[in-house]
């Protein structure tokens, strides 16, 4: 069987790990810091933050910026829920808008969902392919002079802050920056199946104009993630500094030196061994797939991209979804994982509960119902690859009868 994306767990990683556990330091401490600023220097930022989730990091930033009941963030309709159940967590209204061809936020929809009420954009970089930062961007400094500050943060600002929900796509760059350097603030996923992991964890990328302070900002939400309190075990083994405070009533969403030690490795590795296997993969697929009308490959690059080829999203010319569905089940028979990437919210019960309709998001409905992701990781090899294509051609042959 071909799994579809399982981590790569090797001597390294292992030797990391047990390192980690016999130094003692378990919980955040020296390889988190080190972690941290390795993150910083290359995505080319001046402050990483290291937690336990892109889901957690990026709601304490809707929670900083003071997002809650009566405002709106902007959310594409074609990502995972969780890019939309933060801003219901704060108590906002997601306002989802449609995607273009590429998967990601259409920013024309963008620019129309607009309000007073908008305080947050939050483009996502569907398979690590990156959405147009740079234009939402210029959308959330277009919109400074409606824009209703309710909050300290938020008149310092003056505008929309911009929310890259970059969980498919680090390393990957845009207009010759890497994703982390573009928006705002920009929130990672190391989830166990993304292209560098630490089993579970996720990072914030600060980027913010310089009004604020980068030091000040990576203190505080070190603080956030720690109930409130104002040292960190690492901090509070100095000589006397037990004693420490709980400034405000925070939450619980620190990385650990266990996770740490896992990305130290990935990281170290990432350019020149991950991403070029990984390259690799979807050019093989590219070339396969490329020249057959009967298939649409996905935007890997472009001028003004270079993606992280995390998900290679294959779309079936003139399949519905029900026929896309048999694709798959006929794939499985062939012992080849595939995926769907994804269903877009308006399907999902708790956003129809809110009123979200499908009928309102053509292109993200078009795309999904026809869209396959193929396996990409590490340790798949060339002849894994032929097989997997193999399977999808002779899959679509016997279900479309092409």
């Amino acid at each position: 069987m071909i799994p579809f994306s399982p981590p790569r767990i090797d001597d390294r990683v292992v030797a990391a790990v047990t390192e980690a556990l016999r130094s003692g330091w378990i919980t955040t401490g020296p390889r988190t810091k080190e972690f941290e600023r390795r993150l910083a220097a290359y995505c080319g930022v001046p402050r990483v933050i290291a937690l336990n989730s892109w889901t957690n990091a990026c709601e304490l930033v809707l929670r900083w910026f003071g997002v809650g009941p009566g405002d709106e963030v902007i959310v594409p309709s074609y990502t995972y829920c969780a890019s939309a159940n933060i801003v219901l967590h704060v108590g906002a209204k997601p306002v989802l808008v449609d995607v273009g061809d590429d998967f990601n936020m259409d920013m024309v929809a963008c620019r129309r969902a607009i309000t007073p009420r908008t305080k947050c954009i939050m483009p996502v970089d569907i398979g690590g392919l990156p959405a147009a930062q740079d234009e939402a961007m210029r959308i959330a400094m277009e919109a400074a002079p409606s824009f209703m500050a309710n909050t300290e943060v938020q008149r310092l600002l003056g505008r929309p802050l911009v929310l890259s929900d970059a969980a498919h796509s680090f390393g990957a760059s845009l207009l010759g920056r890497k994703v982390g350097a573009i928006a705002d603030i920009t929130g990672f996923s190391f989830h166990a199946v993304k292209n560098l992991t630490t089993a579970e964890g996720g990072a914030l990328a600060f980027n913010l104009p310089a009004a604020f302070d980068a030091d000040a900002l990576y203190a505080l939400f070190n603080t956030m993630s720690l109930h409130g309190q104002s040292k960190d075990a690492l901090a509070k083994t100095k000589p006397g500094a037990w004693r420490y405070d709980v400034e405000f009533p925070g939450w619980k969403c620190n990385m650990t030196d266990l996770q740490a030690a896992i990305g130290l490795v990935e990281l170290a590795r990432y350019d020149a061994d991950t991403l070029a296997r990984r390259k690799a993969i979807c050019a093989r697929y590219h070339a396969a797939f490329g020249g057959d009308n009967r298939f649409q490959v996905p935007t890997l690059r472009d001028e003004r991209r270079e993606g992280s080829h995390h998900l290679y999203m294959l779309r079936l010319n003139g399949a519905d979804e029900a026929q896309r569905d048999a694709v798959i089940e006929a794939i499985a028979r062939r012992e080849v994982s595939v995926n769907v990437h994804f269903q877009p919210l308006p399907l999902l019960t708790a956003y129809k509960r809110l009123g979200c309709r499908i009928e309102d998001h053509p292109n993200a409905y078009r795309h999904y119902a026809r869209e396959i992701s193929l396996p990409v990781y590490y340790d798949l090899t060339d002849v894994q690859v032929d097989t997997v294509v193999e399977a999808v051609r002779a899959a679509v042959a016997g279900v479309m009868g092409a």
